[in-house]
């Protein structure tokens, strides 16, 4: 298959494009600059130098694709209407990531029971209604093949181009930096959590399988952010963590990371996905802290 990938050097879309390229796939991968074309090309990726801004690059990409991946934005809606506009008519695949931050609540640490799956979606906050609409427009697209996927908190190292996921390194960084493990409030916020392998797997899932006008979460397991802070703490030999107030985490990562990414629940369960034949198999948070942290103290 040949397939476009935006976000071809990032920790999802490049894990992706590497994964794609050793199972046998064609990959051409949009990049920003000589360095990240040259990290792809190690892997096999060719890169197609560009931005998502870059509006006739992307329409002569999907249109001589079998199939494309969206990873470099969840939230860019002319880059994915110029894609769909390119691929209106074909029944290619269209696959964009989105991710569970459209469900998480406004919580500062607290504890929630609330478990969205994708027949039972809350209405969207202000701040993810954007996110929600264009999600729903791909979806609703005829004539190609659309998928949504909405990752919950990846953690796992990159399997492409040097990267890093989001959440995770942010807490790691701060306790290396500080010397103490944190988390905001309570630290009794879950967020539900997936390896990046097994993201990766289902995203190659879905591309074979997945219906058209499929919109489905991707988790494996879940995990409190005062546990996860307990298992950084640990792994880098720190004391026991510490709380850190909202505002404090907002000057650090600022307000929408800090509220909505760090400090929130987003608990979500898939019905769709074990449909596709995706069977998780690295679903430990605490597992993964532990070891990549003992691999980064060796070196």
């Amino acid at each position: 298959m040949k397939i476009f990938v935006t976000g071809a050097s990032g920790f999802i879309g490049g894990s992706f494009a590497a994964e794609a390229v050793r199972r046998g796939h064609q990959v051409r991968g949009l990049v920003r600059s000589h360095d990240k074309g040259q990290a792809c090309e190690a892997f096999g990726i060719v890169p197609v130098h560009g931005t998502l801004a870059d509006h006739d690059l992307l329409a002569a990409e999907a249109s001589a694709a079998d199939a494309v991946v969206n990873a470099a934005s969840s939230d860019d809606r002319p880059a994915i209407d110029t894609l769909l506009r390119a691929l209106s008519g074909s029944g290619k695949a269209l696959l964009h990531t989105s991710g569970s931050s459209i469900v998480a609540d406004d919580a500062n640490g607290e504890p929630s029971d609330t478990v969205v799956d994708e027949e039972n979606m809350p209405a969207p906050t202000r701040d993810k209604a954007a996110r929600v609409a264009l999600d729903q427009s791909i979806l609703s697209q005829s004539g190609i093949r659309s998928i949504v996927l909405c990752n919950s908190l990846i953690f796992g190292d990159a399997l492409g181009p040097d990267a890093r996921s989001v959440q995770l390194p942010l807490l790691i960084d701060f306790a290396r930096e500080t010397g103490q493990a944190a988390y905001i409030g309570r630290g009794l916020n879950r967020w539900s959590t997936v390896h990046i392998a097994d993201v990766v797997d289902l995203y190659l899932l879905a591309l074979d399988h997945a219906p058209a006008g499929t919109f489905a979460f991707v988790e494996s397991g879940e995990a409190s952010f005062a546990d996860m802070a307990r298992s950084i703490a640990a792994g880098l030999g720190l004391g026991d963590p510490r709380s850190i107030t909202l505002d404090v985490a907002e000057v650090r990562w600022g307000r929408g990371r800090a509220r909505y990414s760090l400090a929130s629940n987003s608990r979500v369960h898939s019905l769709r996905t074990p449909a596709l034949g995706w069977r998780p198999t690295l679903t430990s948070v605490h597992h993964w802290i532990a070891d990549h942290l003992a691999t980064e103290q060796r070196r």
